[in-house]
């Protein structure tokens, strides 16, 4: 019966890379080998596919396979005429006919065990199993945001260079969204966007970190501003404008508040992990005396202090 090609029985393109060849070879031992598969017919299609990787994975033999075929140069085979014994388990052992198997490899992969195959390919075995593929290494990168990207989240697009399994350079662009919420140090992980590996690929995690903000304070999920009021405005009350994370607000100064009064406004802080409650925001009253006071202000403060008889050091510790 005619021999198939050495590429269809490994399933690759004629130019397939070394890597494809290897990895399809892989497969096809996994399968196949006597160790673990004792089907009619696995033998035959084991050593029709070692037969093939002996050939085409040796540059020199693959061109000469690619110019003549299976004939060879000159009209000779690549094979000799050998018998092999595969040596599997004890009384496993298997004789094989690999007489196509050209004698320049000393046997080549014929002789090897399923696990001296999958090392020699980047795989093994332990404890008689074939071991798992590894997933590739985690990766970090870190990011700086803006505060109110780190209490808001947003979307960014970042540039990763790695390698992959061959340990070619790789570059790959990707977008990612950052929850609400996070903070210096936080972690936020990126699946599958990793290290290559055998196994597939790691994960990326992303450690952010947070510039601050010329007048938010972050505490926690909370979030702090401090008020600039006047004397009038803490001794009457007033409604005075507020910066907030979802804009601007207005809150209501009750009569004789005191500096470093908070005041609270609930909810309007930052998302807590997981995005479900938000924490709360305190404006800080900080009162603020004129830096310069005219002649007519004076002596109206004089007034006012004359009229209320307030002392405000009444109740001090120290007295």
């Amino acid at each position: 019966m005619a021999k198939r090609d050495y590429y269809e029985v490994l399933g690759v393109k004629r130019d397939a890379a070394d890597d494809q060849i290897r990895s399809a070879y892989r497969k096809l031992a996994r399968k196949y080998h006597p160790d673990v598969n004792k089907a009619a017919g696995a033998a035959e299609k084991f050593k029709e596919a070692t037969e093939a990787y002996e050939v085409i994975s040796d540059a020199s033999k693959r061109r000469t396979y690619d110019r003549f075929g299976h004939a060879g140069p000159a009209g000779e085979p690549f094979a000799g005429g050998r018998t092999y014994t595969w040596r599997g388990a004890p009384g496993r052992e298997t004789p094989m006919d690999f007489q196509e198997v050209f004698g320049g490899l000393g046997g080549g992969l014929a002789g090897m065990s399923l696990e001296d195959i999958l090392a020699a390919l980047g795989g093994g075995r332990r404890g008689g199993r074939v071991q798992p593929r590894q997933a590739g290494a985690d990766l970090e990168s870190h990011l700086t945001l803006d505060f109110l990207e780190a209490a808001r989240g947003t979307t960014t697009t970042l540039r990763l260079q790695g390698q992959d399994v061959a340990g070619r350079a790789t570059q790959e662009s990707i977008t990612v969204r950052i929850p609400a919420g996070v903070g210096e140090g936080s972690r936020v992980r990126v699946r599958g966007k990793g290290a290559e590996g055998s196994g597939g690929r790691g994960d990326l995690y992303i450690v952010t970190h947070v510039r601050e903000h010329p007048y938010f304070r972050r505490e926690g999920n909370d979030i702090y501003v401090d008020l600039p009021i006047s004397l009038s405005e803490a001794a009457l009350g007033a409604k005075v404008d507020v910066p907030t994370l979802d804009g601007m607000t207005t809150v209501t100064i009750p009569p004789g508040s005191p500096s470093s009064r908070h005041m609270r406004l609930r909810g309007r802080g930052v998302a807590a992990p997981g995005g479900k409650d938000r924490g709360d925001q305190y404006v800080v009253l900080r009162i603020v005396p004129p830096p310069r006071v005219s002649a007519r202000g004076a002596e109206l403060l004089k007034e006012f202090e004359a009229a209320e008889r307030f002392n405000p050091r009444a109740d001090v510790p120290w007295k």
